[in-house]
């Protein structure tokens, strides 16, 4: 009897031991124990941002943060990332502008707009990215999107309720269906949006003797936006697979802008009130094709893509301008159609040899077109001003990089080719306006020495470009008020960096160190034509950029807390010899993001992040401080709840200095961030567990998940 009890406890003992460690075991249907086991789930409790080799990784799926309405707001929460006051840039911190990949496909801003939160999986801040990257750009911002391993259909629908200075909605419904190899994917997401900002300049131009300043006191938007995608997912094999993905973007937005403008030009003084009726309609769709392939015959992975965006804006404006408190009249009427088509082919191989050596070639093609076609009617002079600009670009691009092991020491070695031809000319112009061909070549190198187990140096050197965006293209000019333009530059050249730098990591902590220098950098200036006094605003290129970059980043764990830290002290000197240079001194990035598992279900996050004041040589910004504080339920597993307060101080300021060409001036942007809003999620549809087809290992292999 003891025997046989032994006997039945070791067999217990044995079965537990096999499924913790995903093996199954054969039993009888009349096996009482087999009956028991039945299923084992493991379930491990995932970390809202994980860091690895100086790379931040963020599980969008399984945090708080899969409530913020749109992509733009969700990258702005994460550390070392800075969005521009009119969200169309982004910014690493001591990294500059990155690249966008979302799965392996580079995209830009416009296509992150038209991408929905629900279909994002994780994000990932990659700091010393390889050569298989475009390079253009110093870091890259990778998107992974969601694909289930359950078969099943499931469907959810979300809505979030913002409040800002004017109410905002979000709508929107995603689905997915996965049978077999098969996956379908769609969305549809109705934004209806009043944003709200202002901004004021002051400046002077002692040479003229001007002193004047505008403020926007009113920008009034009534935006709708639709939001599209859908994709098709097919499995062929375990590493070959075919997908194709279409999303797109729609927008109206009818908006109002009243700006009170004093200026003073010698003896005479004007105060004038400029009121603009403008009308603007964007529409955008990015469609690609994937197809990866395992060559077993020489054991090589092979992935090919081939994408095409295009952009079309189509903007009016009425401007008129009040005297000294007269009458308004009619200023100009401009009008504006952009377009920018885009198509790229892409092929990458991966070769991995038995000593852990693995081998990575590949190319890329591109090739795109802009057109603009401007109209303006000044009516104080009734002149009519049209143009039309065609611009075309192609690209040709091919890497190698090997990477692997020597002894202990890893390293990773590549060289990346970039044949680059644009021609930009004026229609009727007998010759273009810019015509540029040039080859750059892109190294780059890192070395990864472990210590010990949970200690290692890193040592990385890389060189990349940085070349305008299509819309610098853009040929047509915004009308402030009688004596302020913005505009475009055509004439811009792209940034070449040369950065260094070298990182030490214990377990999950890291400080790291980088130096870096830009050839050519663009930022803002200002060009005064003295016969009708107006002053215009535009991108120039600088003729240098260097600076230093000591960052700490800090995670943590302790109990229902875990924390993300992040510290960067910066020092970044710019020159150029049309700016008053002033001193540069060292300021300070910090970032903390913090989320408590409570009882009962409830998380509660707090982010504080900001920067300290800014002196680069040329430019000066003051500091400023976000604080955003958000509560998450879940309820009947398909229900979720979650509200969130964001920059609970009004604290979104940007204010910038400068003095470019002898012209001083003083800048202050008001973004309208402080929100609170409320977030539900529900989830309906039926997914069931599936055998993993793709690695037969064991015929049990499904009994643990």
């Amino acid at each position: 009897m003891k025997n046989n009890l032994r006997i039945q406890n070791a067999k217990i003992i044995i079965c537990l031991i096999l499924s913790g460690f995903g093996y199954g075991q054969n039993t009888t249907a009349n096996d009482s124990i087999s009956n028991k086991l039945n299923e084992v789930v493991v379930i491990k409790e995932k970390k809202m941002f994980t860091t690895k080799n100086g790379n931040i990784k963020l599980d969008v799926a399984n945090s708080i943060l899969n409530a913020v309405p749109n992509p733009i707001d969700l990258l702005s929460k994460l550390p070392n990332i800075t969005i521009s006051a009119d969200k169309e840039n982004i910014t690493v911190i001591g990294k500059g502008n990155p690249l966008i990949y979302i799965d392996n496909q580079k995209v830009v801003m416009n296509d992150l707009n038209a991408l929905s939160v629900d279909d994002i999986k994780t994000i990932e801040i990659i700091n010393n990215p390889s050569s298989k990257y475009e390079a253009e750009g110093r870091a890259v911002i990778l998107i992974t999107r969601k694909f289930s391993k359950k078969e099943g259909s499931q469907t959810t629908l979300s809505e979030v309720t913002s409040f800002k200075k004017e109410f905002n909605n979000y709508l929107g419904i995603n689905s997915s269906f996965k049978k077999n190899k098969f996956e379908w994917k769609a969305n549809f997401n109705f934004n209806k949006l009043k944003p709200w900002e202002s901004h004021s300049i002051e400046y002077q131009i002692p040479d003229a003797d001007i002193i004047s300043n505008y403020d926007v006191a009113t920008a009034n938007t009534k935006r709708k936006q639709f939001i599209l995608g859908g994709g098709l997912f097919y499995k062929i094999k375990e590493d070959d697979y075919f997908s194709i993905n279409i999303n797109s973007k729609l927008q109206s937005e009818p908006f109002d802008i009243n700006t009170t403008t004093y200026n003073k030009n010698g003896d005479i003084e004007n105060n004038v009130v400029t009121h603009s009726d403008n009308e603007s309609q964007k529409n955008f769709i990015n469609s690609f094709v994937n197809y990866a392939k395992k060559i077993k015959s020489i054991d090589t992975q092979l992935f090919t893509g081939f994408q095409y965006s295009n952009f079309d804006q189509d903007s009016k404006s009425l401007a008129q301008n009040n005297f000294n408190e007269t009458q308004f009249e009619k200023a100009q009427n401009s009008k504006q159609k952009f377009n920018v088509a885009v198509f790229s082919g892409r092929v990458d191989f991966e070769k991995k040899f038995k000593n852990e050596m693995k081998l990575e070639s590949g190319g890329l093609y591109l090739s795109a077109k802009a057109k603009t076609d401007f109209e303006i009617l000044n009516y104080e002079t009734n002149n009519t001003i049209s143009s039309i600009y065609n611009f075309k670009e192609k690209n040709y691009a091919g890497y190698t990089q090997l990477s692997g092991n020597l002894k202990k020491i890893g390293y990773s070695v590549g060289l990346r080719v970039e044949s680059t031809n644009i021609n930009g000319e004026l229609k009727n112009d007998n010759a273009p306006s810019i015509n540029k061909n040039y080859i750059d070549f892109f190294p780059k190198a890192q070395l990864d020495i472990p210590i010990d187990s949970t200690k290692s140096i890193t040592v990385n050197y890389s060189k990349s470009i940085s070349r305008p965006n299509y819309s610098s293209t853009n040929q047509g000019a915004t009308y402030i008020n009688p004596y302020y333009l913005y505009s475009r530059n055509i004439n811009l050249n792209p940034t070449i960096n040369n950065q260094i730098s070298s990182s030490f990591q214990y377990h999950d902590k890291s400080v790291k160190l980088t130096y870096y220098q830009n050839t050519d950098p663009v930022y803002s200036s200002f060009v005064f034509d003295n016969q009708n006094n107006i002053l215009t605003f535009k991108e120039i290129n600088f003729e240098e950029e260097r600076g230093f970059n000591l960052e700490f980043s800090l995670p943590f764990t302790y109990k229902i807390w875990t924390s993300t830290n992040s510290l960067s002290c910066i020092m970044n000197k710019i020159q150029d010899d049309s700016a008053e240079f002033i001193a540069s001194k060292p300021y300070l990035y910090y970032y903390s993001n913090n989320e408590f598992k409570l009882s009962k279900g409830y998380t509660f996050s707090l982010a504080a992040y900001g920067l300290t004041d800014q002196k680069e040589g040329v430019f000066e910004r003051k500091a400023w401080f976000i604080m955003n504080l958000g509560v998450s339920k879940t309820f009947f597993t398909n229900w979720n709840f979650t509200l969130n307060y964001n920059d609970i101080f009004k604290n979104t300021i940007y204010e910038e200095s400068f003095t470019i060409n002898k012209i001083s001036s003083t800048a202050k942007y008001l973004v309208d961030a402080q929100e609170f809003s409320i977030a539900v999620k529900y989830s309906f549809g039926k997914i069931k567990p599936t055998e993993f087809k793709e690695k037969n290992i064991d015929e049990n292999l499904n009994r643990i998940r």
